[in-house]
């Protein structure tokens, strides 16, 4: 996914984008949806963690409302998001 001395990271999102638009519903998901593929790694090898398995649920329900508020407010870009992110089924 990362290119370690690339410009882009997921393909989708320079490094200078990343620094400037922290704030930006789509960087939110992108960093809640890097998050959620590490705890669920961890918790494949870890599957009596409870806590990680809580963490990971809160996550889930923070990237549900975030993309449930893109898409009711720009649903070109939750589209473009999700197909990037390849989170979703279209």
């Amino acid at each position: 996914m990362k290119k370690k001395g690339g410009r882009k990271i997921l393909g989708f999102m320079d490094k200078e984008e990343k620094e400037e638009n922290r704030g930006s519903v789509e960087f939110q998901v992108f960093s809640f949806t890097n998050k959620i593929r590490r705890l669920a790694s961890h918790l494949e090898l870890h599957k009596k963690d409870f806590s990680s398995e809580r963490g990971l649920r809160i996550l889930l329900g923070k990237r549900r409302r975030l993309l449930a508020y893109l898409a009711k407010k720009n649903r070109v870009r939750y589209k473009k998001l999700i197909s990037q992110l390849n989170i979703r089924e279209q």
